[in-house]
């Protein structure tokens, strides 16, 4: 395999570095990344976003028009709107979701968090996730940064991973390896 990551994933990282960078020199970077973090919801839930930011048809003018509503409606942070315009103007707002969702990653780094995955066979209340996290966070001695999903397919149970450490509790694993047994025997 090619040490290369490929010239979108090389683009996102160096775009959002630049942002961190610049953000933390403007003494704005929780708004930037709260912002950002909105911009990403953004895309995953607007069609009408992501079909403005990935057709490469869209002329400049557009996004940057679009860009502008948006920053009005949500008042985004004028660095970040400056930011994304820059993006606009040389043709990389096609990479707008992988530079952000970096920029967030490093942002996360930086505070030293580790990030974790939480998959729950039930969908959890507000507290059992926190209560998860905390749990976490002792056992890891380090703030943990907790995605959650709610995933009906395991049946039963939960899958926690933190970096490379796993442990998977569903029924479904559970099933999977009675079933991988009784192949074998």
């Amino acid at each position: 395999m090619s040490k290369n990551k490929g010239f979108s994933e090389t683009s996102a990282g160096r775009y959002s570095l630049a942002l961190y960078e610049l953000a933390v020199e403007a003494n704005n970077l929780n708004e930037i990344e709260v912002h950002s973090a909105s911009i990403i919801n953004l895309i995953t839930s607007s069609e009408d976003f992501k079909s403005l930011i990935k057709d490469p048809t869209n002329n400049k003018e557009d996004q940057l028009n679009a860009l502008s509503k948006i920053s009005e409606q949500y008042k985004l942070n004028e660095l970040l709107t400056k930011f994304l315009s820059f993006l606009i103007s040389k043709r990389r707002f096609f990479y707008v979701d992988k530079i952000l969702k970096s920029f967030v990653e490093t942002c996360s780094v930086k505070r030293g968090e580790l990030k974790a995955e939480l998959t729950s066979a039930k969908d959890l209340t507000e507290n059992e996730i926190n209560n998860i996290k905390e749990e976490l966070t002792k056992n890891f001695s380090s703030k943990i940064k907790l995605n959650y999903k709610h995933d009906a397919s395991l049946i039963g149970g939960l899958i926690v991973q933190v970096g490379s450490t796993m442990v998977d509790t569903s029924i479904k694993n559970k099933l999977q390896q009675i079933e991988n047994r009784m192949i074998e025997a």
